[in-house]
């Protein structure tokens, strides 16, 4: 079984050498679906002629028509609303632009990673914490988000369906800035699966595969994706590797560092305070399965709970 990143994210001031600033570009950002973001995080045009040297490792990245079918065959449609159904169906209507990302494998807890999954924000929220990103993120609504960065991108993200093992998100956003000379705007669909394995020692591995259609409205959609599909294919892979290995990082934290996780509790202040709390006492969870003679972290919760229900009150 392959593992990627066995690494600490350091919460003592330092940043860990396994993450770079390219972790900001990430598949969240891919999910977050704005134009500019999502050409950067990877979604491939699928159409026309296949290169003549094809992919052939099942577990890498795709974007041949194949690929395409499979991830549309695993769209839980007959579980997903009328209204999830018609927003999933516009995009897949009009695909300018498709990549199944390559299988990847961490070693994380299952909570943690659900959590984040669902919590974008609260990933966004770290980033900017450690310095990694200017992205800013907003709950506006009990499965929606509201994005922007500062480099003229905005748009929405709607988590259209939620399982253990399967999330479907749409999201829509515009660019307007040097890159283009007119403003373009887009939607994209993201499909990510999810496998869980628990070992005998209890530790628990995660597999997953993201499949992300792209829709361009923009009379230049072919020459962006002709121009840019030879760059954004691999900046997507790194990056969509770089993002789960943070994921796993945190993970880890949790085990080892269990005071510093509660103090980067502390410091996510652009999250709701519930948000908060769930991180807390999520990475505490981690931290008593890992070290159950440790006894002083549920007083570590007890402090934080305490102190997000005092913020809650104000």
């Amino acid at each position: 079984m392959r593992t990627f990143c066995n690494c600490c994210v350091s919460l003592r001031g330092d940043r860990s050498p396994a993450i770079s600033l390219a972790v900001a570009l990430l598949c969240f950002r891919a999910a977050i679906g704005v134009v500019l973001l999502g050409l950067l995080c990877g979604p491939v045009r699928a159409a026309g002629p296949l290169p003549l040297l094809r992919n052939l490792d099942p577990y890498g990245p795709q974007t041949d028509a194949e690929s395409r079918a499979s991830a549309i065959a695993g769209i839980p449609r007959d579980k997903m609303s009328r209204e999830a159904l018609q927003k999933v169906d516009a995009v897949l209507a009009n695909i300018a632009l498709f990549r199944r990302m390559p299988v990847r494998v961490i070693p994380c807890d299952p909570d943690l990673y659900l959590f984040l999954v669902r919590h974008p924000d609260v990933v966004v929220n770290i980033w900017d914490v450690l310095k990694l990103s200017k992205l800013d993120m907003q709950q506006t609504g009990p499965s929606t988000f509201a994005v922007a960065d500062n480099a003229g991108t905005a748009g929405s993200v709607t988590y259209l369906y939620q399982s253990a093992d399967t999330h479907v998100i749409f999201s829509e956003g515009s660019y307007e800035g040097p890159l283009m000379t007119k403003p373009v705007t887009g939607r994209t669909l993201i499909v990510l699966k999810t496998g869980y394995a628990r070992e005998p020692d209890g530790r628990y591995y995660i597999t997953s595969r993201l499949d992300a259609f792209m829709q361009v409205d923009h009379q230049a959609v072919e020459w962006i994706t002709k121009t840019l599909q030879p760059l954004v294919g691999k900046v997507a892979d790194v990056n969509y590797t770089q993002t789960l290995a943070f994921v796993g990082s945190l993970s880890k934290t949790a085990e080892v560092d269990p005071e510093g996780m509660q103090r980067l509790a502390k410091r996510l202040t652009k999250v709701n305070p519930e948000a908060r709390l769930q991180f807390a006492m999520i990475s505490n969870s981690i931290a008593l399965k890992a070290n159950p003679a440790i006894e002083a972290t549920t007083a570590v919760e007890s402090d934080v709970a305490r102190r997000l229900d005092e913020a809650t009150a104000r």
